[in-house]
């Protein structure tokens, strides 16, 4: 946000003329003084409360700071077994068995899934790809059009109200004219009056 010292509202800036260096010190004077008789500005709020977080939000929040990997999913899982890592068939550790073949299970599909996605990415990618740079294209020059429309307006806008403002510039200075001249009169109207009444004073004072 700019400051209030340094933003220029033009109501009419092809009727009024640009304030001088000697006039907009004194506006910045009336500005600042108004400012100082306000009083002192508000406080600064008051600072945010600590955030809590639960033990496990702490630890990785830890461990994102220690800039340490992620340990909690165990991919070995999703990759291909050695056969000659695998237990022989006539091991009598069944368990070992059954966990081996889980992950087998696991990394054959896995693997498959994966080897159709890339399947289907060379087959359709590039046009994939294309067709949305394509769209994207198209966005961008719609966007390009709006901004090209939008300007169009503000140049409309601009030279509408620089004929409207110059149509009635004769027309305003002529009545800034009268006003002043009207608050001139009424001046020296009060000034006459008050040395009637000075007067009238005196003779009431002389007569008394």
């Amino acid at each position: 946000m700019s400051s209030i010292r340094t933003t220029v509202h033009e109501s009419l800036p092809y009727v009024d003329p640009e304030p001088t260096p000697a006039e907009r010190a004194a506006a910045e004077s009336l500005i600042t003084s108004e400012q100082e008789s306000a009083g002192p500005p508000p406080p600064p709020p008051a600072p945010l409360a600590t955030p809590t977080f639960s033990p496990l939000i702490a630890a990785e929040l830890d461990r994102i700071a220690a800039k340490q990997p992620l340990t909690g999913i165990d991919l070995s899982r999703y990759e291909a077994t050695d056969p000659s890592s695998s237990p022989s068939t006539t091991s009598s550790d069944l368990s070992a068995l059954q966990t081996t073949l889980t992950r087998a299970y696991a990394a054959a599909a896995y693997l498959s899934g994966r080897h159709a996605h890339l399947q289907l990415l060379d087959a359709y990618g590039r046009n994939a790809w294309l067709v949305g740079n394509w769209q994207l294209e198209a966005e961008l020059r719609a966007l390009e059009r709006e901004l090209e429309e939008a300007r169009r307006e503000v140049d409309l806008v601009s030279i509408q109200r620089r004929r409207a403002q110059d149509e009635v510039g004769g027309e305003l200075k002529g009545l800034d004219e009268a006003w002043r001249g009207g608050v001139g009169r009424v001046l020296e109207t009060e000034v006459a009056t008050e040395g009637l009444r000075l007067q009238v004073l005196e003779r009431q004072r002389g007569r008394g």
